[in-house]
């Protein structure tokens, strides 16, 4: 059987993010995607143009008729938008299935797409419920309550994520400057460092958002946690190397980099 992941996230009209690219890089890895869309946006490479919430009750709806026929065997939570949101997703998470859960804050173009009220209840109720965190360096900061600028501080970053209950975090470098890459998988049993040389390009559209559907897929497959998170590193930078060159801003990824080309005749 196909390993289950049910996304609860928002929808990007783009196509590049949000359950879109959730949807894409779990099929692209040979899992099953099911979704609980939480917020509707309308944007593309250049931004985040609007956002309509998705009421609670069918939010849980959704999450309910999913997970009583189909099931899970991870789940990946995005965009949660306001403190209802939280709430409602993290009640309605199954007993025992791992969480990956990416604290989707603000949009590459600048949106933001946490409401600022919401922040204690990502901290409260979402992080201390997951397997595994994934903040880039922004989030990490709101997170941790200080700023994050260089290593050492997204190992500090991480030991505070860590205290707020999560079962694990990779703080994510990629907003650091230089051509080395950095991420950081902590655990309270230590740290796995990754590194890769940086990709110049403007394609990287729903990168985070690909990168814990990824990780999740894995988990949903039985992987640990390192082998996942090393899965789905290696599938984001060939995505981002596959990059289709759509749009006039910041273009979605090749997510179907691992799928060969149908034949028809």
């Amino acid at each position: 059987m196909l390993a289950r992941v049910l996304i609860c996230a928002g929808s990007d009209s783009g196509g590049g993010a949000g359950v879109q690219a959730d949807i894409k890089a779990v099929m692209a890895l040979g899992g099953y995607a099911a979704t609980a869309i939480t917020a509707l946006t309308a944007q593309n490479t250049l931004g985040v143009h609007g956002v309509v919430p998705v009421g609670v009750d069918f939010i849980r709806a959704q999450m309910r008729a999913v997970l009583e026929d189909i099931g899970a065997d991870a789940v990946k939570t995005g965009m949660l938008h306001d403190s209802a949101t939280i709430e409602a997703v993290v009640g309605g998470l199954p007993v025992g299935v791992p969480v990956v859960a990416d604290p989707v804050m603000v949009a590459k173009g600048g949106h933001p797409l946490l409401q600022e009220e919401a922040v204690a209840a990502l901290r409260a109720l979402l992080v201390p419920a997951a397997a595994l965190v994934t903040p880039n360096l922004p989030e990490a900061a709101i997170l941790a309550g200080f700023a994050v600028t260089d290593e050492a501080s997204m190992l500090r970053a991480g030991e505070a994520i860590l205290g707020l209950g999560a079962g694990a975090v990779l703080v994510k470098g990629g907003h650091l400057e230089g051509d080395a890459l950095v991420d950081l998988l902590m655990t309270r049993g230590g740290v796995v460092r990754f590194e890769d040389t940086r990709i110049a390009t403007r394609h990287t559209h729903g990168t985070g958002c690909t990168l814990a559907s990824a990780i999740a897929c894995g988990v949903a497959q039985g992987m640990g946690l390192v082998v996942a998170v090393a899965r789905a590193r290696r599938y984001v930078r060939a995505a981002i190397l596959a990059a289709p060159g759509l749009g006039a801003g910041h273009g979605p990824l090749g997510h179907g980099v691992t799928v060969d080309p149908l034949r028809f005749g």
